[in-house]
């Protein structure tokens, strides 16, 4: 159980909610670092009082340090802050929450210093799942998945420690705000529509990768090297109404779920408090409000994100790095209205296969890989 956290993102969605967590748990919070939120984390910064905070942005350092002048709060910044906060000497456990490749090295980093990793940030597993995992294996490292579908899995897992026991997993989708749609109707779709999840609130890129389906691709991939699992085993199933989180199956085809309503701090709060189980700020799961839940096959051929993950990660070696770096531009440009909705896909998928052949990956290969991808995107337009 985590007894003093650090918070990468404390100001983002997850970052937020895992606050909330932890005033009900009473943790303590060693450090916190934002992108460029400097006024929210002078208040948390306040409220908890930990021993330092950073800001990614080095333009807000100044600004930061005169906010907190009359605290004894350590100040830093850049990229050397954000590592600085995952290697924070007095905290046990360090939640990733930040978006996209960058929080790579931050996990590596925790991981090296010993921490064990609350992880929200699908990217590190999606890029350099092979080398994280190794590095915690060898360390000893917990890692503790917080999205809520790999926490699901997560918690059923704990049923049955035999591993030979598992078939499958089965992960679920909301399916987006465009469920039902076909290809020629996605042409038509606004930013403003993109970005109105049904069930989830989210930042504003991985709302755009739920309304794609490529959150779910990534997920994929994530799936596969925290559980160490074969593509083969894990399956992908539409569920609307985002109570069912996951499920999975056994050899005698017995299945398990784990339930409960779409509120992101049920899995935050099993992350930081793992083995153990609390009382939630979360409201109780009412069967009556629910009885209607219903499944669907994903559609591939319309949501065309997730057959490009599941391409990536059976290639294996850079492709899926290759494929989040891609996506991640993609998104960069529909999100400035440089390009429209449907053509996410259609530059990801060849961005993704003019990745290099190479099995044996080191981080510098990761991120060549990485930014060849989105130079691939971007020189597209």
């Amino acid at each position: 159980m985590t007894n003093k956290l650090s918070i990468l993102g404390s100001t983002g969605s997850i970052g937020t909610q895992a606050l909330d967590v932890v005033r009900m748990r009473g943790i303590n919070v060693t450090a916190l670092c934002v992108h460029n939120n400097v006024n929210l984390l002078e208040k948390q910064a306040r409220e908890f009082n930990p021993n330092l905070v950073a800001v990614y942005d080095e333009k807000k350092y100044k600004e930061l340090k005169n906010l907190l002048a009359d605290t004894n709060i350590r100040v830093e910044a850049g990229f050397e802050g954000l590592c600085a906060c995952a290697e924070e000497k007095e905290c046990d456990t360090v939640l990733n929450s930040v978006v996209g490749m960058i929080g790579l090295v931050p996990t590596l980093t925790a991981i090296n210093a010993g921490k064990n990793v609350a992880l929200a940030n699908k990217e590190t597993l999606v890029a350099g799942g092979e080398l994280v995992m190794r590095a915690a294996n060898e360390k000893g490292i917990k890692m503790l998945p917080v999205d809520s579908e790999h926490s699901a899995i997560f918690q059923c897992l704990q049923a049955s420690p035999r591993k030979e026991a598992l078939k499958r997993i089965i992960l679920t989708a909301s399916g987006g705000p465009f469920f039902g749609r076909t290809a020629e109707q996605l042409k038509q779709v606004t930013k403003a529509q993109a970005l109105n999840h049904p069930n989830w609130s989210m930042g504003q890129k991985v709302t755009i990768d739920s309304a794609t389906m490529m959150n779910k691709g990534l997920e994929f991939i994530e799936a596969k090297w925290l559980f160490d699992l074969e593509p083969s085993q894990i399956d992908i199933i539409v569920h609307r109404e985002s109570i069912v989180h996951s499920l999975i199956e056994f050899n005698d085809n017995s299945i398990l779920a784990q339930l409960g309503v779409p509120d992101m701090r049920i899995p935050i709060q099993y992350a930081l408090t793992f083995p153990e189980r609390f009382e939630s700020p979360v409201k109780q799961l009412s069967f009556a409000d629910c009885s209607n839940l219903t499944f669907f096959e994903p559609d591939y051929n319309t949501f065309k994100c997730i057959k490009i993950c599941k391409d990536a990660i059976t290639k294996g070696g850079l492709y899926p790095a290759a494929a989040n770096g891609a996506n991640e531009a993609a998104v960069d440009l529909f999100l400035n209205d440089k390009i429209d909705f449907y053509q996410i896909p259609e530059l990801v998928r060849p961005a993704m296969e003019s990745a290099m052949d190479k099995k044996a990956i080191s981080t510098d290969d990761i991120f060549e890989a990485d930014k060849k991808a989105r130079e691939y995107v971007y020189n597209m337009i």
